[in-house]
């Protein structure tokens, strides 16, 4: 029934369809919830959630691929449980997980810290904004915290965010990925589609994105210039929006696209959870 709602809806906004151009696919992945560049270092790091994403059972780890998708160290990290969601300031990675956030040094690949984030529900996504702040959803508390080093802090929890899911620093805010409202915390099925948000770093005020609202459960967000991008993952459906427009469908893969990353410039690396691979696409 979600699903017939969301193409209703798909179709009352005219979501027209175009085709990305996938550059190279590599399989052997267990779950892989997030592909995000580390650029000093000019590789992807890939988080591996290995089973169920809420369980503490020490099977998470995290993956290391070339830019031209070679796999570099199958396990670089291991001691995780369900890691997600990425974020790199400083000479260091912070990985959600579940309701800590993991800190691994890049330079030797050290599991360095583990950050309590009191209160925390089921943390998702991660991004780092020009100061070196990170902040990671949570995305069954409608919430966003910021760390600053080391200290977890509430950054925003308001109910207009709708189950956040990706986040991704663009300048002064936070381009949001909202799941939906009313999440059934055992299908995440929804009763109302999320949408694109922007939340102002300085105000921390919640804005929707005008023509970008309840069209999809959403997953993963990046910016690349003036294009947002986001994934569906109950429908493996690659979105890009342009202030002013409509969501416009740019790949379609099998369900599981999670939340992706990008070398900033037009290319952007998809994690396939449900298949195991990670997909390098070209936005040219």
């Amino acid at each position: 029934m979600k699903h017939l709602v969301a193409s209703t809806v798909l179709a009352a906004i005219s979501v027209s369809v175009a085709q990305a151009g996938e550059l190279w696919r590599t399989t052997g992945f267990e779950q892989p919830e997030s592909a995000l560049v580390d650029a000093a270092h000019d590789r992807i790091v890939v988080s591996n959630i290995v089973g169920n994403p809420g369980a503490v059972d020490g099977n998470g780890y995290l993956s290391l691929l070339s830019m031209d998708g070679k796999v570099i160290s199958r396990h670089w990290v291991d001691g995780m449980d369900a890691p997600k969601g990425m974020a790199i300031t400083g000479g260091r990675l912070y990985a959600a997980d579940i309701t800590r956030v993991r800190v691994v040094d890049l330079a030797s690949g050290r599991l360095v810290e583990t950050i309590d984030v009191p209160g925390a529900v089921f943390l998702n996504d991660m991004t780092a904004d020009s100061a070196g702040n990170v902040y990671v959803s949570d995305m069954l508390a409608d919430t966003i915290y910021r760390i600053d080093g080391d200290r977890p802090e509430l950054f925003v929890k308001d109910a207009l965010l709708a189950s956040p899911n990706g986040v991704f620093a663009d300048g002064g805010r936070l381009i949001v990925a909202s799941w939906g409202k009313g999440i059934n915390t055992i299908d995440f099925s929804t009763a109302e589609p999320g949408g694109l948000l922007s939340v102002d770093l300085a105000t921390k005020k919640i804005t929707p994105l005008p023509g970008a609202q309840k069209f999809a459960d959403l997953d993963g967000v990046i910016a690349i210039g003036d294009t947002i991008y986001a994934t569906a993952y109950m429908t493996g459906t690659l979105y890009s929006y342009k202030p002013g427009g409509a969501p416009t469908v740019v790949a379609q893969f099998k369900p599981g696209s999670a939340d992706i990353g990008t070398d900033g410039n037009a290319t952007i690396y998809m994690p396939l959870m449900g298949e195991g691979e990670v997909a390098a696409l070209s936005m040219d």
